[in-house]
């Protein structure tokens, strides 16, 4: 008599069901149960319980602090109520309940994502079929940890980001609409109100003071960025041009010599020549006038035009090495039988380096100079160290705004000097719409975003 033996694992290796005889729950039912609570179509109908319990510990853990984010987001409304009757550590602080309110809008968002996440979970898993779907325990968690890798791998820079970048973000524009300012409104003293776009109508017009500084102020920085990228770009690339095509000796030995104002750090450098340049008793003023060429000190950082022109040599002086190494190498990858061709066809060293040196090296360097062009938009140690946003000007002691202030050294002055911060967070805002087309542009530029389209 023969005796079929079964394996010891005959229970949990039971075979698939037959499609055929699977009825699938409706998409309708199925979307219907992943609205109504996180992970609940997994746990039910779909039976993908490590899932499903995943993702409704998500929400239970949610609902658990919503009382808790619900009161910070009515501070973030209201943002406090004055108690001058209490003590001044136990009024409310209108900024803590502004940054407490950004961070539960921020974990409510994540919520809402991880949401969203999990409906298309649900709906994916219901059009893979009961066949394909696993069953076991094992076979579950396998899915799970295979199919949610590049989300768990992704999820701490995303949090990161979240809490650590635009946070930090949406705060500073929101402070722009607020009356955030001293005397009146400095917690946690005094409380912060929420103004509109009050302050975006005074620095735009409805302030004649304020106005004109904001204008002067940034035509000052847009001429300055520009200034700054051009002179160290060509300066960098005609040191470029000398050392690749004349015949000199040394040539490491004067390279290595003009890089070195860029590997100096920038700080040492600008406070160097700050006290170089001193009118009174800096070294400069000193030797000119030893040697006779000045009766009398220049003002080198004194006079508003004068100090603007002194600004962009020394950017010029610091940052040129930058661009002379991008450029000797972008003409290093130029092949040498297309510069000996030209030659053969008896083009001159001019043509040559306008049709064939110039176009390559501009198509290898453009992206740096957008860049270029971006850090110094906001390079702020450039002019804070070496003249500290000075000299003074008119409207300086209203508005704080020196004659080489550009936007970020001005709301350094702003905020740190005349603790002005719902106009700085204005010139914030206004930095970032400047700025974020050319981040874009630059960005949609990359091959790495072009491979990804």
């Amino acid at each position: 008599m023969a005796v079929t033996i079964q394996p010891a694992d005959a229970e949990t290796h039971r075979p698939e069901p037959d499609p055929r005889n699977t009825r699938e729950p409706s998409d309708g039912r199925v979307r219907g149960l992943a609205l109504a609570f996180m992970g609940l179509a997994h746990l039910t109908v779909l039976d993908q319980r490590i899932k499903g319990a995943l993702f409704a510990l998500v929400e239970v853990a949610f609902i658990v602090t919503l009382p808790s984010l619900f009161h910070r987001i009515v501070g973030l409304v209201t943002l406090g109520s004055p108690h001058p009757e209490l003590p001044t550590k136990d009024r409310d602080n209108s900024t803590f309940m502004m940054i407490d309110g950004v961070i539960a809008v921020a974990i409510i968002a994540v919520f809402v994502g991880v949401y969203v996440i999990s409906v298309r979970s649900a709906m994916q898993d219901l059009r893979l079929g009961a066949r394909y779907r696993p069953r076991s325990f094992r076979a579950q968690a396998s899915a799970v940890a295979n199919r949610s890798f590049p989300l768990i791998g992704l999820s701490p820079t995303v949090l990161l980001i979240a809490f650590f970048v635009v946070v930090p973000l949406v705060f500073s524009t929101l402070v722009a609409f607020t009356n955030y300012s001293s005397p009146e409104h400095v917690p946690p003293a005094n409380t912060v109100d929420w103004v509109g776009f009050d302050n975006f109508v005074t620095m735009f017009g409805g302030d004649a003071t304020w106005t004109s500084a904001l204008t002067r102020v940034f035509v000052w920085t847009t001429v300055w960025a520009i200034l700054a990228v051009a002179t160290t770009y060509i300066g960098g690339m005609l040191l470029a041009i000398v050392l690749h095509e004349a015949n000199i000796r040394f040539k490491p030995v004067y390279r290595a010599i003009f890089i070195l104002p860029y590997a100096i750090p920038a700080v040492v450098s600008m406070l160097v020549w700050r006290n170089m340049l001193n009118g009174a008793f800096g070294a400069v003023n000193t030797l000119l006038m030893d040697i006779g060429l000045i009766d009398s000190p220049v003002p080198w950082l004194s006079d508003p035009w004068l100090a603007k022109f002194v600004v962009v040599m020394i950017a010029l002086w610091a940052g040129f090495p930058y661009f002379m190494l991008l450029t000797m190498g972008a003409m290093t990858a130029i092949p040498a039988d297309l510069q000996e061709a030209a030659q053969i066809d008896g083009a001159s060293k001019w043509q040559r380096f306008r049709y064939i040196t110039l176009p390559m090296v501009l198509y290898q360097t453009a992206p740096l100079i957008i860049m270029s062009l971006a850090m110094n938009f906001n390079n702020f140690g450039a002019i804070f160290f070496l003249t500290q946003g000075g000299p003074n000007v008119a409207d300086t002691t209203t508005t704080g705004a020196g004659g080489t202030d550009i936007l970020v050294s001005w709301i350094y002055q702003l905020t740190v000097g005349l603790m002005k911060y719902n106009y700085g967070a204005v010139i914030a805002v206004m930095i970032f719409l400047v700025m974020a087309p050319f981040a874009i542009f630059n960005f949609r530029r990359t091959r790495a975003f072009k491979g990804e389209m």
